[in-house]
């Protein structure tokens, strides 16, 4: 299992969408476009997709 910490929501979708993930992902592109790496996970506790940005520390 993979945790996502240090990262900043942009965006919540909520799973029962009838399109599901689509808007999440078609959000995440538009951002991406702009040059924002972002990204879509699942959070299984409230149900819903969430649109991120993690913020990488420079080692």
């Amino acid at each position: 299992m993979t945790a996502v910490t240090g990262a900043k929501v942009l965006k919540r979708f909520p799973a029962g969408s009838p399109r599901g993930s689509w808007p999440a992902e078609e959000y995440a592109a538009r951002r991406r476009a702009e040059g924002e790496p972002a990204t879509v996970v699942m959070d299984l506790e409230s149900d819903a997709f969430l649109v991120v940005v993690t913020h990488r520390d420079a080692d």
